[in-house]
């Protein structure tokens, strides 16, 4: 059989404030023989995600950070180009979590297979139904424990979680949804598309004040993605016993100096708050009940999404740099 190359992108450095192109580097690699029980396979997408700016970082979290000279591992699906694995054949569609690569070979149990349904994108795998998806539902569901007739508030909005989180807040019984975003396009889009019923762009400021006038009888649920100020305005305008589900908070993640904490914690205390932060790591036995809810919800029309490609595997870290810029509407992918 013969070897197999593959393009990679690596970490070259870590970055000090917001990464740049020099942090990378792109390597060929050459594997030996397929070997008993191993695939290879072909990427069709890469995702490019928030937490990877985390992970380059050598600090603790919840995942190791990545490690100089070794490829950015991440979400990606492909197909199957050779295979010495019975239960995995040439022309499957396989997630895994590889990474930033043109073509993988490895073991086929670091694969899933996915069908491939006729009319639906693979892209789709890697966001509204797949992990993104999964995430803004156990959020809500799991962590924030949305009732019936809750008001909720969605911070960075627009991204492929919260485009989700607004929808799915909406076909789970919540009375008002509000999410804010950084342009007035994107703010646009949340209402008219993705069914938010106000909306606000918080690049103009008085994310507090915005908030207060668009959620005038409080609210129950926060998702959070951002973090600092706009946990801050959240925390002003909770209802007594407020939930909050910390999801990200990419305002500080490129920051080079702690970020002040917000100046209302008491609420916490005086509104009887409670604020869980969550990974997904530790919620994937709900991926079934999720699959079930929202392959019913896609087929019926009730489920929109918008996704930002951009073509070639060689504009990898363009898109990365991109995506942390807010330049993205839904979920960032490249296509390889």
């Amino acid at each position: 059989m013969p070897h197999f190359n593959s393009t990679q992108i690596q970490l070259a450095s870590r970055p000090e404030g917001w990464p740049t192109h020099e942090n990378f580097q792109t390597v060929q690699a050459t594997h030996g023989d397929l070997l008993e029980g191993q695939v290879r396979v072909r990427n069709e997408f890469i995702s490019v995600d928030p937490y990877m700016r985390g992970r380059m970082d050598d600090v603790r979290s919840y995942v190791a950070p990545y490690a100089l000279g070794e490829t950015i591992t991440g979400g990606a699906i492909g197909r199957v180009i050779e295979s010495a694995a019975h239960d995995v054949p040439v022309g499957a569609v396989v997630l895994h979590q590889h990474g930033w690569a043109d073509a993988v070979q490895a073991d086929a149990g670091t694969f899933t297979v996915v069908p491939e349904v006729p009319g639906l994108p693979l892209s789709l795998r890697l966001h509204i139904l797949g992990m993104t998806g999964l995430t803004a539902y156990v959020g809500l569901t799991t962590i924030a424990g949305l009732r019936e007739g809750d008001t909720v508030f969605v911070s960075g909005a627009a991204g492929a979680v919260g485009t989700a989180v607004g929808q799915i807040a909406k076909l789970l019984g919540a009375k008002r949804v509000i999410g804010s975003a950084g342009s007035d396009e994107k703010v646009a889009l949340l209402t008219q598309k993705y069914g938010y019923d106000a909306a606000f762009n918080y690049k103009d400021g008085d994310i507090r004040g915005q908030l207060a006038q668009a959620a005038p009888d409080g609210i129950d649920v926060y998702f959070d993605n951002v973090g600092g100020d706009h946990l801050e305005a959240a925390l002003a305008v909770f209802n007594d016993g407020g939930r909050a589900a910390l999801c990200g908070a990419i305002s500080s993640y490129n920051a080079t100096e702690p970020s002040p904490g917000p100046d209302n914690m008491a609420n916490i205390i005086t509104r009887a708050l409670t604020l869980q932060g969550f990974t997904l790591a530790s919620y994937l036995h709900l991926a079934p009940e999720f699959s079930e809810k929202m392959t019913a919800w896609f087929a019926a029309g009730r489920i929109a999404y918008d996704e930002t490609i951009v073509d070639g595997f060689e504009n990898t870290v363009d898109a990365f740099l991109d995506m942390m810029r807010g330049a993205n509407t839904g979920k960032m992918l490249v296509r390889v």
